[in-house]
Parts: C-alpha cells; sequence; structure tokens
C-alpha cells in the first residue's frame, strides 16, 4: 500500500516523461509502461489521460511538426536561442514555432512530449466551428461585416471590447472560413459582398494609365528621406478614382503616418487645373505643420503641379513609371474605396456630403499598421502635437 501511494505521488521528470510517451507511440499498453518505470497505473492515466488517444499514434502529414522537430525546439529554448534560429535550424517557419512554443506553456514551460500530446488531441476533428456555437459572437461579426469592417479589424476590435472573455475572439481566418469553406459557413453566404472585393477568392489586378508627359517633374528618387520612414506628419500621397469611360472622377488624398484620408469633389471633371484648384482648397484648409509634401501618379491631372506648389508651398513628387506601390498607402485605400465606389459606376452622382460620409467610414475603422488606433484618431493626436 505504501509502495502504491508513493508511486502514484511520484513526479516524473521531463526525460523520464519523454521515454514514456515514445512507448505511448510504439503502442504499449499502459500496465507495461507503469511497470517499466516501477509507477502505477493512476499515475501514467495523469500524465496521458484514462486511455490513449488513437490520434496519438496515427499517421500524420509532413507539414505538421514531429516529435523530433519538437524536441529540436526544446533544446533551441534550454540553449537560449530565438525563435527564428530555431526556425532556421529546422527548416521551418518562424510563425510555426513561434505557434508552437506559445500555444503550450511559452518559452519557459514548453515541453517537446507535452506539445505533441496536445497536437495529437487537436487532430480529432471535425468540431463544431466557433462561429456556429456562439450566436452573440456571430452575430456581432455579422454586423461589423456589414459596416465594411475588415475580418482582421473585426478580429482586433473583438479582442479590445472584450480582453476578459475568450468566448468572444475570433481569428480573421475564422471569419474567411466560415464565410468562403464549404462545411464552415455558419456566416450568411451573402456577407461576402461586404469584403473589399467582393468575391470569394482573391484574384491579381492589373491596370495601366495612360501615362502624361509632364514637364519639370521631380521625381521621388529626390524625395525627402523623412517622408519614407512615416516619422513625420505632413507628408501626402494622391491619386485619382476613375469612374464610367474615364468621364468622372474622385480625387483620393492619404496622409502617409495616420493614413488619415480626404477626398475630393470633382463634379466638372478632373482637368489639371480642376484637379490644382481642388487640391489647393483642400491642403490650404489643413495646420501648416501638415502641408510638406505630395506624391502622385504621373497623371495629365496634375500638368499644373508647378502652379500648384507656388500656391500651397507643398512640394510634388511623382512616381517612377508603372510604380504604384510607390503611393502603397494611397493605393490601398483606393482599393477599400471601391466598396463604396465600384468600377464601371458613374462617380459624379456623389455629392461632397458623400465623400464626407465615405472618408469619415475609413477615418473611423481601425488600422493594424496603426496599433489598431484608427486614422483619425492618430490624426487628431498629430493635430494636438502641432498646436
Amino acid at each position: 500500500m505504501d509502495k502504491t501511494r508513493r508511486s502514484e505521488g511520484r513526479r516524473f521528470s521531463d526525460e523520464e516523461r519523454m521515454l514514456m510517451y515514445r512507448r505511448v507511440l510504439e503502442g504499449c499498453p499502459y500496465p507495461e509502461i507503469a511497470a517499466e518505470f516501477d509507477s502505477s497505473l493512476n499515475a501514467i492515466y495523469r500524465v496521458f489521460g484514462a486511455r490513449r488517444d488513437r490520434a496519438v499514434v496515427r499517421r500524420r502529414s509532413a507539414l505538421r511538426l514531429s516529435l523530433e522537430e519538437r524536441e529540436e525546439i526544446s533544446r533551441g529554448l534550454t540553449q537560449g536561442l530565438s525563435v527564428r534560429m530555431i526556425a532556421e535550424r529546422l527548416g521551418r517557419a518562424p510563425s510555426t514555432v513561434s505557434r508552437e512554443i506559445n500555444g503550450n506553456g511559452g518559452p519557459t514551460r514548453y515541453r517537446a512530449w507535452r506539445g505533441d500530446v496536445r497536437a495529437a488531441r487537436l487532430m480529432a476533428r471535425p468540431r463544431t466551428p466557433k462561429l456556429a456555437r456562439n450566436k452573440v459572437l456571430r452575430g456581432e461579426v455579422e454586423r461589423l461585416l456589414t459596416q465594411l469592417w475588415s475580418p482582421q479589424q473585426i478580429s482586433a476590435h473583438l479582442r479590445a471590447t472584450y480582453p476578459g472573455d475568450e468566448g468572444m475572439r475570433v481569428s480573421h481566418e475564422t471569419i474567411y472560413q466560415a464565410l468562403f469553406i464549404q462545411g464552415r459557413g455558419s456566416l450568411r453566404r451573402e456577407l461576402t459582398a461586404c469584403l473589399r472585393t467582393g468575391r470569394a477568392q482573391r484574384r491579381p489586378q492589373g491596370r495601366q494609365k495612360a501615362q502624361g508627359q509632364l514637364s519639370g517633374m521631380v521625381m521621388i528618387s529626390e524625395r525627402p528621406a523623412e517622408v519614407e520612414d512615416r516619422a513625420v506628419p505632413g507628408h501626402w500621397e494622391g491619386d485619382l478614382l476613375m469612374g464610367t469611360a474615364n468621364k468622372s472622377a474622385i480625387g483620393t488624398l492619404v496622409e502617409r503616418k495616420t493614413r488619415f484620408v480626404m477626398l475630393l469633389h470633382l463634379p466638372h471633371g478632373h482637368t489639371a487645373e480642376r484637379v490644382r484648384e481642388a487640391l489647393a482648397e483642400r491642403i490650404q484648409e489643413l495646420p501648416e505643420a501638415l502641408r510638406r509634401t505630395l506624391t502622385w501618379d504621373r497623371g495629365k491631372e496634375m500638368g499644373e503641379h508647378a502652379r500648384f506648389t507656388v500656391d500651397t508651398g507643398v512640394r510634388v513628387f511623382f512616381c517612377d513609371p508603372r510604380s504604384p506601390w510607390q503611393r502603397g498607402s494611397n493605393e490601398n485605400t483606393n482599393g477599400l474605396l471601391r466598396q463604396y465606389f465600384p468600377k464601371g459606376t458613374d462617380l459624379s452622382i456623389h455629392d461632397e456630403a458623400k465623400l464626407e460620409e465615405v472618408a469619415d467610414s475609413l477615418n473611423t475603422r481601425p488600422r493594424q499598421t496603426l496599433g489598431w488606433k484608427t486614422p483619425a484618431e492618430a490624426y487628431a493626436e498629430t493635430v494636438a502635437m502641432t498646436d
């Protein structure tokens, strides 16, 4: 009796647990493992559960971490290596190694055998999707989708709004799966129209604009270095959002540091003169500290850029040919604006109030690049600092 109590109460070392786990993987019965380690059967149950999970010994995909790889992760942590160095050793992505460590106790408590047991148990699928189980969570996700929030914005918002409620958290990938993947369609299919692309699958898009030959252009290579690192506010990117047959357009401006959006009403066309006048009027409404530079495409609508600089004091820089990525913030914003102003539609029907409404909608969405602040919040902080 005393021996049994001692064996049931003993603590196995990590090395012993690993050896036991290997015996489990080999299919050895629990009584034999208990005898081999001079332990009671109950002590083995406490480590591996009341009975061996069949998922532990099932054949696994090569895409999943093996027990040997998990042991290498454990050794790397003991040696004080970084996640990236461990990942390089294994030939795995750093994110894979990071998820493995953080999901199994963190760097100080990670154990290879425990991670492998957990992975095996998680392989016992299918499970009812979280959004199908939780009606409150599903309702909140659907409500924010109808407000044109992206899945990533929704995920971050839920974490911030319900910090102590795990049941009200969901990853952006889960939201996409609930919309698109057969068998996980716990969200209404028609909500895909609320996503930026409005499609169930993303496909590459390309657009080439006719390149105007403008005189006196100052190229982006001559732009001040402070613009690139986004540390200083007041540097803007701009472009035109084109409507049907290029007869209608909306001017778009994005501040690089805060991602704050302003839209230009162009009801009478987008000639160089009209674009200059609309730009100058809007830019001159800003505090002087927020009027530094403007980066634009090479379109003919900027034919009066020199006069614009004289009127406002804002220097204009032009992207290289076929290089829209050089105004990445503005390109991304134009993509978001297509949720409100679809391609192939007449943009002249939208008045200035509508443009202000859309800009406000974008400026009050949380952004990952801003630490999940909204552009409006970041812009307000910047204005307060310049006063």
